[in-house]
C-alpha cells in the first residue's frame, strides 16, 4: 500500500505544506518578507458609449513608496481591460494568465472575447485559492452585448454595477461617484468624473498617490490616457544641486595589451581529392 501511495501524482490546488514551517520560523524570530502592495484607488463607470476605467499610480511596501508611477490598468483583450488592487505580483500574474487564456480562446473560436468570459475565468481562479491570492479587480469592457463593468473580490465574489470603486481609497472615490454620477454621461463628462474620483482617493488615502491613469473603452477601440493628470509634481529642487560621495577609486590606469593566443601557419600538405 505504501508503494501505491508513493506512485500517486500530487493533488491539485493550493499547497499548505509550508505553512506550519513558516509559522515555526516566525515564532523563532524570523521576519517575513514584506509584499509590494498597490495601496490603490481604482474605479470604473459606464457612460453612453462604453466604459471608463481609472487608477492611481502609487505602489507601497509598508510605509515606503516603492513605485511612484506603476501601471494598475492591465490589458486583458483588445476590448477588455482590468484594474488591479492588492498585492502587485498577484494582480499582474492573474491578469496575464487570464489574458493568455482569452487569446487562445479567440484563436480557437475566431470571435471577439466577451467580458463575461474574462469574469468567469478570474472569479474561478480566485475562488479556488480561497483569498490567498490577494487580487481585487475592476473589470470593464465592451463586446457584442454592450458595455459591462464588474468588480471581483479576492475570495471570488463578484458584483455588476454601473459604477464601482475598489482599493484603500475606494470610500473617498465612491463619495464622488454617488454625488455626481448619472446615466448617459458623455465621454468628456465621464473622464472628468473618473479623474475627480481618483484625485479624491489620492488626497484622502495614504496608500494612493502620484498620477491618474485613465482607459476609455468603446465599441470602436480603446484610448489609454497614461498620466492623464499629475496632481503631485515635484516642485522643490535644490539650487546647489545634489552631490554624492564617490565610493570607488581608480587604482590603476595602465593599459595592458592582450597577446595573440592563436598563430596562423601558412603552407603544409594539401588534402587529396
Amino acid at each position: 500500500m505504501a508503494k501505491t501511495a508513493e506512485m500517486m501524482p500530487p493533488m491539485g490546488g493550493f499547497s499548505f505544506d509550508l505553512c506550519k514551517r513558516n509559522a515555526m520560523l516566525v515564532q523563532k524570530g524570523l521576519k517575513q518578507p514584506s509584499y509590494l502592495k498597490t495601496g490603490t484607488t481604482i474605479v470604473g463607470l459606464i457612460f453612453q458609449d462604453g466604459v471608463i476605467l481609472g487608477a492611481d499610480t502609487r505602489a507601497t511596501e509598508g510605509p515606503i513608496v516603492a513605485d511612484k508611477n506603476c501601471e494598475k490598468i492591465h490589458y486583458m483583450a483588445p476590448n477588455i481591460y482590468c484594474c488591479g488592487a492588492g498585492t502587485a505580483a498577484d494582480t499582474e500574474a492573474v491578469t496575464d494568465m487570464v489574458s493568455s487564456q482569452l487569446k487562445l480562446h479567440r484563436f480557437h473560436t475566431g470571435r471577439e472575447s466577451r467580458v463575461v468570459t474574462a469574469l468567469t475565468l478570474l472569479k474561478s481562479h480566485l475562488f479556488s485559492y480561497q483569498g490567498h491570492v490577494s487580487a481585487a479587480l475592476v473589470l470593464g469592457g465592451v463586446d457584442v452585448t454592450g458595455p459591462h463593468l464588474h468588480t471581483i473580490y479576492p475570495h471570488g465574489s463578484t458584483d455588476t454595477l454601473p459604477f464601482a470603486t475598489m482599493g484603500s481609497g475606494s470610500l473617498a472615490a465612491m463619495s464622488v461617484f454617488e454625488s455626481n454620477y448619472r446615466e448617459g454621461l458623455s465621454k468628456e463628462e465621464g473622464i472628468k468624473l473618473v479623474a475627480d474620483a481618483i484625485c479624491s482617493g489620492i488626497f484622502n488615502d495614504l496608500g494612493s498617490g502620484s498620477n491618474v491613469d485613465i482607459c476609455v473603452i468603446t465599441k470602436g477601440g480603446k484610448e489609454y490616457l497614461r498620466n492623464y493628470l499629475t496632481p503631485n509634481p515635484r516642485t522643490y529642487i535644490s539650487e546647489k544641486g545634489y552631490s554624492f560621495s564617490k565610493k570607488t577609486e581608480v587604482l590603476l590606469t595602465k593599459i595592458t595589451p592582450l597577446k595573440e593566443l592563436v598563430e596562423v601557419i601558412e603552407g603544409g600538405d594539401t588534402m587529396e581529392e
